[in-house]
């Protein structure tokens, strides 16, 4: 039984959850901390928990090179739909890629179909999202390796997982 930094949740097998992905925060959490990579079926499998899937979104980015197409598929053969968004390179050379306001949006347009949003990251921008629809009165799970989560992620959080605490079950080694 994982460890959760909260009194753990009652989940029950009705519930209707979401499960947003933010894989670029995950990927490079897993990569930083682990030199790994997550390994998101089990994570969803963590998620769902016996309750009714009503979706599980993967949000990516795809790099000019097209190189994570078979990361891609993956994630579709895991469980998830993948929504992809090339990466900006601004002149100069700066980079730009993230899903933050995308995943926001989508876990509020399906809030009403949900009883639970469960975001898979340790992102701090998502707080202002997670009370949102607390006051909406959804629950919401939280998802992320402790190390590289957000404390204030963590506290307004209903539930946090702490990938962490198993990594034999949630890392794959890097090829």
């Amino acid at each position: 039984m994982l460890q959760c930094s909260h009194v753990p949740m009652i989940k029950h097998p009705d519930q209707r959850i979401g499960v947003f992905v933010d894989a670029q925060n995950m990927y490079h959490s897993a990569r930083n901390i682990y030199n790994s990579r997550v390994n998101f079926k089990e994570v969803l499998k963590q998620a769902i928990a016996g309750r009714k899937l009503i979706t599980a979104v993967a949000y990516v980015i795809t790099s000019p090179t097209k190189e994570e197409a078979s990361f891609f598929d993956a994630l579709g053969k895991s469980g998830f739909k993948v929504k992809t968004k090339d990466l900006q390179i601004f002149p100069g050379g700066a980079k730009k890629a993230d899903w933050d306001v995308g995943i926001a949006m989508d876990a509020i347009k399906l809030s009403p179909r949900l009883d639970v949003v469960i975001l898979v990251s340790g992102d701090g921008d998502y707080v202002p999202m997670v009370e949102y629809l607390q006051n909406h009165g959804l629950q919401l799970e939280v998802i992320a390796f402790g190390e590289s989560s957000s404390k204030s992620l963590r506290e307004v959080a209903d539930d946090f997982t702490d990938l962490s605490q198993d990594r034999n079950r949630f890392l794959l080694k890097i090829k």
